[in-house]
C-alpha cells in the first residue's frame, strides 16, 4: 500500500437487511476465550470495543453456543441459552455502539467439534456417524507438551456420537430461534447463523458428513433443510429487528464428498429464500491437522474472493468475502463486484485501528498481520489468542501507551524487529532514541527472513515507517562498542543484537562450502562478512549489490529462480523454522535438498498450523526430510549422518547450518556498570523469533 492509495469502495456505507453500516469492513468471528462459564467479561468487551473504536463497520463476536453448555467447544465462549447471558451481551452491544459500530452475534452448535460435550460425557450431535478417522500424521511434529495441552482440553476422554433424530433437529431449530431472541433483547444489530467449518448445520450440508437417507439427507435441498429451517425460525422470531447473516463455505477442501462451490451456490439461493439478509462466504479444510491453512484460516491472500463472486452471481442479497483480505484486496473485490463487504480477521487482531488509518489516508501506518498463525494456535488448547506483532491483543487496557514521567536518551543496539519495536515504543512514550546497527540496512534477520517469508517484508516496511520520526536517530554501518555507546551518554541501553550462530562440532564444519545464516546472508545480500565465500561468489554478490538486486528481497526471490550461484545438492542442518523454510526456498529453485534435524519434530518454533503446512510444502517441493539425524562429518563432497543404527551419506555442494543458534549478549555483559540501565531483548535474550522479539521489546520499552 502506498501513501496515496485511496479506498472509496471499502469506506463507503452499506446496508444489510435493516442494518446500515458506516463502511464495508467486517470483523469476522474469532474466538478470544475470555468468557467465564459462558458469560461475557470485560476483556471481551474491551477487545471488540477497540476494533469498533478503530472504525470497523461491523463487529461479529466469536462463536456463541445456542444451547450452552451443550454443543459448545469451550466454556470460555459466550452462551445464548439462558437469560443470565443477556446482561453481558447488552454491555458488549452498548460498548460497540458507543464506539460507532454495529454488533453481530454469531450463533452456533459445534456438532462434532463440541469438545465440552465430550468433557461432560455427552455424545456429539451429528447428522451421521463419522466415517474413517482423520489423518493425524502431522501430529508427529508436535512436541509432547503441545500434545498434552491438546489432550487436556477433553480430559483425555474420547468422543462418542449421536445421529440427530427429527426431534433433535426440531430442538436445534428452537435453540437457534430462542438464542436470536436473546440477542435482540440485548440490543445487538444482527445474528450470524454458522453453516460451515464442520459445525452441526455445516455437517448436514456436506455430503462428506451427511449420509442420511431421510428428508435431511441425499439431495442438496435435503441436506440444506436443517439450515433452512433454522433461518426461517430465526426470521420469524426477530422479524426486522435484526439482520440475519448466514456463514457458509464456498468450498470445502481435503476429502471426497466435500462441499463443492456449485453446491454452495445452490445452498446460498435456498438460504436467501429462507430469509437470510447476507451471506458470508468462507472456506474449510476438513482436516485441521493437514490443511488448516486451506481453511478456515488460509495462507493465500484473498483466498475466497472468487468463491464469494460465484455466490454473488446467484443471489440478490449482500455477500461478504473473507480469507486473508488485505485493504487493497478488499477494495478491488468490492469495486469489481465480487463482494459487497469484506471481512478482515487476523488483520484486525494485528491492528484494531485499520479503518481509521484508511480514512486518514495513512494505509502505510497499518500494522500488518504476518500470517504466522500464533493467534489461532492458542485455540487448540482453549487459551486466549496471542498476536506476534501486537502485544496488546487480549489486553487492550494497555493502550494508549502512557507517556514516561521523565524523558530519557535510549540507545538501541540492533535494528532488527526487537530493536525497531523498542525504538518505536520508547519514542511514542516520549524518549529520545538512537539506534545503532553495523549493517547497511534495517531489519536484521527480519530482512533476511523476507526472502522465504514475504509477509515478513510487510512487517519490516511498517517498522521502517514507524521509526522514521525526528526523535529516533538511526545510524547504520555503525558497530556499537562500549566506548561508542558511552560517548552517546545514554540513560538506558537496549541490546537487540540477535542470536549467535555457530557451527556443529563435527569434522568439516569449517569447510568453505559450509554456511551459517550469517555467511549465507552475506552471499545473498552482498553485505556483511563475505570472507568465507569463494572468490566467484564474492564477485556475484558484489555485482548484485552494485545493480541494487540485493537491496530487495522481492528481486532476490525473482532472480534466484533463474540463477542461483550454488551447486545442485544442498544439505540443510536443522529443521527448525529457518531451516525448514530455507529448504523449501532452495528446492523451489531446482536444488536437491536434504534436511537433517537431530530432534524428533520439525518446525517446532512455528505455530502448529503453519508448521504442519510448512512440512507438507517442503515435502511437496521435493525436500528429503530426516528426523532424529545425528551429524557425523562433512567432507568436500558429502555429509555423513546417522539415524538410529544406520549411517547414511548424502551429496552436498553446499551445506547450510540452520541449527546451533543460541541467545547471547556479550555487549550487555561488557557494558555492565558503565551505563545506568541495560536491557536485552529479542533473540539475544531468548531465541523466540519475531514474536519473542516484538513482545520482549514491548515489555522493556513500556517500562523505560
Amino acid at each position: 500500500m502506498t501513501r496515496t492509495q485511496t479506498f472509496p469502495h471499502l469506506l463507503a456505507p452499506g446496508t444489510i437487511g435493516p442494518m446500515t453500516l458506516t463502511n464495508r469492513v467486517v470483523m469476522p468471528a474469532m474466538d478470544m476465550n475470555l468468557c467465564d462459564d459462558g458469560e461475557i467479561e470485560q476483556g471481551d468487551i474491551d477487545h471488540f470495543a477497540a476494533r469498533a473504536a478503530g472504525g470497523t463497520g461491523l463487529i461479529i463476536t466469536g462463536a456463541c453456543a445456542v444451547a450452552y453448555p451443550i454443543g459448545c467447544a469451550s466454556t470460555k465462549e459466550p452462551g445464548l441459552s439462558e437469560d443470565r447471558f443477556v446482561p453481558g451481551l447488552r454491555e458488549l452491544a452498548d460498548a460497540v455502539h458507543a464506539a460507532g459500530s454495529k454488533l453481530c452475534v454469531q450463533m452456533t452448535h459445534h456438532g462434532k467439534i463440541a469438545r465440552i460435550d465430550t468433557v461432560q460425557g455427552r455424545p456429539l450431535l451429528v447428522p451421521s456417524a463419522p466415517g474413517a478417522p482423520a489423518d493425524l500424521s502431522a501430529l508427529a511434529d508436535n512436541t509432547p507438551d503441545e500434545l498434552q495441552k491438546m489432550g487436556a482440553v477433553t480430559g483425555g476422554r474420547h468422543a462418542t456420537y449421536h445421529e440427530a433424530t427429527k426431534d433433535d433437529i426440531d430442538w436445534l431449530v428452537r435453540c437457534f430461534a430462542a438464542a436470536a431472541a436473546r440477542v435482540r433483547d440485548a440490543g445487538a444489530d444482527a445474528v450470524e447463523i454458522h453453516v460451515a467449518h464442520g459445525y452441526v448445520l455445516g455437517g448436514f450440508l456436506s455430503r462428506a458428513d451427511n449420509r442420511r437417507t431421510d428428508e435431511y439427507g441425499g439431495s442438496l435441498e435435503n441436506r440444506a433443510r436443517a439450515a433452512v429451517e433454522v433461518i426461517r425460525a430465526v426470521a420469524a422470531e426477530v422479524g426486522d429487528s435484526l439482520a440475519i447473516l448466514v456463514r457458509v463455505a464456498g468450498r470445502e477442501f481435503g476429502e471426497d464428498g466435500a462441499l463443492t462451490t456449485e453446491e454452495a451456490v445452490a445452498a446460498a439461493v435456498l438460504f436467501e429464500a429462507a430469509g437470510a439478509d447476507a451471506l458470508h462466504i468462507t472456506g474449510w479444510g476438513r482436516n485441521p491437522f493437514s490443511n488448516f491453512t486451506d481453511g478456515p484460516l488460509p495462507d493465500e491472500v484473498g483466498a475466497y474472493t472468487e468463491l464469494a463472486a460465484e455466490v454473488k452471481k446467484a443471489v440478490r442479497i449482500p455477500v461478504i468475502a473473507v480469507g486473508r483480505i488485505l485493504p487493497e484486496v478488499g477494495e478491488k473485490a468490492i469495486a469489481e463486484g465480487a463482494a459487497d463487504f469484506v471481512a478482515m480477521g487476523r488483520q484486525l487482531l494485528a491492528d484494531p485501528e485499520l479503518v481509521n488509518k484508511l480514512r486518514a489516508g495513512s494505509p502505510q501506518q497499518i500494522r500488518p498481520c504476518i500470517n504466522c498463525y500464533v493467534c489461532v494456535q492458542e485455540n487448540f488448547w482453549d487459551d486466549t489468542p496471542l498476536c506476534a506483532v501486537n502485544p496488546a491483543l487480549g489486553s487492550e487496557s494497555l493502550l494508549p501507551l502512557v507517556r514516561a514521567d521523565a524523558r530519557k536518551h535510549v540507545v538501541v543496539v540492533g535494528a532488527g524487529p526487537g530493536g525497531l519495536e523498542a525504538a518505536r515504543v520508547a519514542a511514542e512514550r516520549g524518549h529520545r532514541v538512537t539506534v545503532l546497527d553495523k549493517s547497511d540496512r534495517l531489519g536484521g534477520t527480519l530482512w533476511f527472513s523476507g526472502l522465504t517469508t514475504p509477509d515478513n517484508q510487510r512487517l519490516l516496511k511498517w517498522l521502517t515507517v514507524q521509526v522514521d520520526r525526528p526523535d529516533i536517530d538511526i545510524r547504520l554501518n555503525s558497530e556499537a562498542t562500549v566506548s561508542s555507546i558511552r560517548a552517546l551518554n545514554p540513560d538506558a541501553v537496549v541490546v537487540a543484537t540477535g542470536a549467535v550462530r555457530g557451527r556443529p562440532a563435527v569434522p568439516g564444519s569449517e569447510l568453505p562450502h559450509v554456511h551459517t545464516g550469517d555467511t549465507l546472508r552475506a552471499l545473498l545480500t552482498g553485505s556483511g562478512d563475505v570472507a568465507r565465500v569463494s572468490a566467484l561468489l564474492r564477485v556475484i554478490a558484489t555485482l548484485g549489490k552494485l545493480f541494487g538486486i540485493t537491496k530487495s528481497p522481492t528481486a532476490i526471490r525473482a532472480v534466484t529462480r533463474r540463477y542461483l550461484p550454488i551447486g545442485k545438492n544442498v544439505v540443510v542442518i536443522g529443521g527448525s523454522l529457518v531451516g525448514l523454510e530455507l529448504a523449501e526456498f532452495l528446492a523451489e529453485r531446482g536444488r536437491n535438498v536434504t534436511l537433517l534435524e537431530e530432534g524428533r519434530q520439525l518446525g517446532v518454533p512455528m505455530a502448529m498450523p503453519r508448521r504442519w503446512t510448512a512440512v507438507r510444502h517442503a515435502s511437496a517441493a521435493g525436500v528429503r526430510l530426516h528426523r532424529g539425524a545425528t551429524m557425523l562429518r562433512i567432507t568436500e563432497s558429502d555429509v555423513e549422518f546417522r539415524i538410529g543404527d544406520r549411517v547414511q551419506t548424502t551429496p552436498a555442494d553446499m551445506v547450510v547450518v540452520a541449527s546451533e543458534v543460541s541467545a547471547r549478549a556479550p555487549l550487555a555483559e561488557a557494558l555492565a556498570g558503565t551505563v545506568p540501565e541495560i536491557h536485552v531483548v529479542g533473540d539475544a535474550a531468548k531465541v523466540d523469533y519475531i514474536q519473542g522479539a516484538i513482545h520482549s521489546a514491548w515489555d522493556v520499552a513500556t517500562e523505560l
